[in-house]
């Protein structure tokens, strides 16, 4: 980034407190690494994602491991107090949305897919959705002004086809920051080494931190590995076939055409990170 350039400002809204970090992870600590903001959001509170702790002692745990993850990258982070496995495409939502975007004022804006497997990711997807041309209308939520032009929105990746496929506009290299990626993760500790496994059916876990560290990394090189052949041919647009073998570790993003529709020179400009290359 330039002295003479404006920081870009990205917003990604994930349902629950690690979401951020396991679709994004990547691209927010490349943000970072040029300078430019990050705010993390989770929607809800997290209270309903364990097998043996809930409610508020849950919910202050993953609150902690948010901001913790958050600090690795020196990004903002917020956990909100919807409710973990009952959040709803209300108006109230839409409203929070309107105003929390309108007051960060986000070049780009990161949400689930309304496909996505999770009641809270599918609700969410669609509140971003149905707020984002009423950013611009004066008379909703006057008490924050409303915004000229709205940001690019994108969704984070998702492996459903129906009642339609993921189609990724952008595809980033996050092996430069794999370990800080991995890092985020590894602070939300409730999620990655008790929860997540438990509900996937994993053996237990060791307390060592050198043998978790190894068994995540695994996890994650294994799912970038199974998406891989879906980024294929996105991943030889963007970056060339003669690099594209060297790409195995990526984050993938659709564009969505509810917001502002970057050109080329616009994609260029959220995702510095990628070559330039034709679109």
């Amino acid at each position: 980034m330039s002295e003479s350039s404006e920081p870009l400002r990205l917003l990604i809204l994930g349902a629950h407190p690690d979401d951020a970090e396991y679709a994004a992870g990547g691209l927010a600590a490349l943000y970072r690494s040029f300078g430019h903001v990050v705010r993390m959001v989770s929607v809800t509170n997290g209270e309903a994602g364990h097998h043996k702790v809930f409610g508020p002692k849950l919910i202050e745990r993953r609150k902690l491991e948010a901001a913790n993850a958050a600090s690795v990258i020196g990004a903002e982070h917020e956990v909100g107090d919807e409710r973990d496995g009952r959040l709803w495409n209300t108006e109230a939502l839409r409203e929070r949305l309107i105003r929390m975007i309108r007051s960060f004022k986000p070049d780009l804006v990161l949400s689930h897919r309304p496909q996505d497997y999770h009641p809270d990711h599918r609700n969410l997807g669609q509140a971003v959705i149905d707020a984002a041309y009423l950013l611009t209308v004066p008379a909703i939520c006057p008490d924050v002004p409303y915004l000229t032009k709205m940001p690019v929105f994108g969704a984070l990746f998702d492996k459903f086809t129906r009642p339609c496929p993921f189609e990724p506009t952008v595809v980033v290299d996050i092996s430069p920051v794999w370990d800080r990626k991995l890092a985020m993760l590894e602070a939300h500790e409730s999620q990655f080494f008790e929860w997540l496994p438990h509900n996937m059916g994993k053996p237990a876990l060791p307390f060592n931190k050198e043998q978790r560290r190894k068994f995540l990394n695994q996890w994650m090189t294994d799912l970038a590995t199974n998406i891989r052949p879906a980024l294929e041919p996105s991943i030889k647009r963007i970056y060339g076939r003669d690099m594209a073998d060297k790409i195995q570790l990526a984050e993938a993003f659709e564009i969505s055409q509810y917001g502002t529709e970057p050109d080329k020179a616009g994609l260029l400009r959220l995702f510095p990170m990628i070559p330039n290359s034709p679109y």
